[in-house]
């Protein structure tokens, strides 16, 4: 296959939505296969992706021909519990902002009285401000995320109660 036909292909997997491509021409055979890139490392370029494992581990044979079941993961770290209330969730994937311009007074804090309707947040998404509105009235008993972070979609932001 030609190489300028074969870098063709790359960029068209690469632009488009598509995670794999397979041709054959003749008795020659082309498969391209997109990774995904983890968010953490698009989000913060200064940051390593992890490596993970998708592959199962097979059981290792022992001295004895019985097979031995790998040790179990260690537990992962609990995070830490979110007040109990009603949980206001992202509707969407953006950046998370607790003010409507930088320096000014967030729209809520912890200990907010808010009433339905009422804006907590912007999340910007493709360059558009997206007001979040209380679905509830209540005080806010927590606030989740951090101003500037970039938030995915049903990620917890407030707690109200």
């Amino acid at each position: 296959m030609d190489l300028r036909k074969l870098k063709t292909l790359i960029d068209l997997v690469s632009e488009s939505g598509i995670s794999e491509l397979e041709i054959t021409e003749g008795d020659g055979k082309v498969k391209i296969v997109k990774h995904p890139v983890p968010l953490a490392a698009t989000a913060m370029p200064g940051l390593a992706p992890s490596a993970y494992s998708l592959a199962p581990q097979a059981p290792v044979e022992g001295a004895q021909g019985g097979a031995q079941q790998p040790a179990p993961p260690a537990a992962a770290p609990s995070a830490p519990a979110a007040p109990a209330g009603h949980v206001v969730k992202s509707p969407m994937v953006g950046t998370f902002y607790r003010a409507a311009q930088p320096g000014a007074d967030p729209f809520v804090s912890v200990g907010s009285v808010v009433k339905e309707g009422d804006t907590l947040c912007l999340i910007e998404a493709m360059k558009l401000l997206n007001e979040i509105e209380a679905d509830k009235s209540g005080t806010v008993k927590a606030v989740l995320v951090e101003n500037g972070q970039p938030v995915e979609y049903g990620q917890p932001l407030f707690v109200i109660e």
